[in-house]
């Protein structure tokens, strides 16, 4: 094996891409994708670089080994027990989540494993998760002394209040069937054919307009924070914004004429 290659199987995050998708693989299984300083630097640094990447258009997460995640890396967290570590690796895992909804371009959980704590975390974080139906996710943190508290901000914007708060005080495990209920992943589906369903959502994606999906993204993350009044107003000024653009008036026409929309706008 190259000295290049053996780098490759050893970096803590993985980057591929093919057809506008980037799939980024979180590589520590041996750890459980557990989300130590190396692997957070090298995700938030690609979730740049993507988003200034103009041949991506949908970005996929995923993990490798037998878990998604795990949470962040707890022996880490002891060895460096000092505060000023501490309150820097919260605002980096922090400002990847923040990185991931600002994405101007889809973002979809891979999830074939457990999730857990901040693992759970970048499920509910991901606009889209498909997952295998014999996943499990858990904000466990009560049952070491440390609440979820990062977990929780993204938890409680993608389900009920008590469903987020039954998960955070009692740190039960949930499996897939629930957390497809209560609205923390999109769908489920056999671990075979996980894939397959990935595949079809991206494929679903690939076939908008990346600029309308851009748009789109950004107006829902805004308004979902707005009183409702507010949230009208910044839509109807997104709405009439969308209308001026030339696929919008493409989609209009293609649908019209029942043919094919041909999108030039990116």
């Amino acid at each position: 094996m190259t000295a290049a290659a053996q780098a490759r199987i050893e970096a803590p995050l993985l980057r591929a891409d093919g057809d506008g998708v980037a799939t980024l693989t979180l590589n520590r299984p041996a750890q459980r994708n557990a989300l130590a300083r190396e692997l957070m630097t090298a995700l938030e640094r690609e979730l740049a670089a993507i988003a200034e990447d103009r041949s991506v258009r949908v970005v996929v997460i995923a993990g490798s080994g037998p878990a998604f995640c795990a949470g962040h890396d707890l022996k880490e967290m002891r060895a460096n027990p000092g505060r000023e570590f501490q309150e820097a690796l919260f605002r980096q895992c922090s400002r990847i989540m923040l990185a991931i909804t600002r994405l101007p371009k889809p973002v979809i959980a891979r999830v074939h494993g457990p999730a857990f704590a901040a693992g759970c975390q970048l499920v509910a974080t991901c606009d889209i998760a498909i997952a295998a139906d014999t996943t499990t996710y858990s904000t466990p943190g009560v049952h070491i002394g440390l609440f979820c508290s990062t977990p929780m901000v993204a938890l409680s914007r993608a389900v009920s209040r008590k469903a987020a708060m039954h998960m955070l005080l009692t740190g039960d495990v949930i499996d897939a069937k629930r957390a497809h209920e209560v609205g923390l992943v999109t769908r489920i589906v056999p671990p075979a054919d996980l894939d397959r369903a990935l595949a079809e959502t991206t494929e679903t994606l690939l076939a908008k307009s990346s600029r309308v999906l851009k748009i789109g993204k950004e107006a829902f993350y805004r308004q979902i924070e707005m009183g409702l009044a507010d949230a009208y107003d910044y839509a109807s000024r997104v709405a009439t914004e969308n209308m001026m653009l030339r696929d919008a008036g493409e989609g209009i026409d293609a649908f019209i004429a029942k043919r094919p929309p041909r999108w030039t706008e990116s």
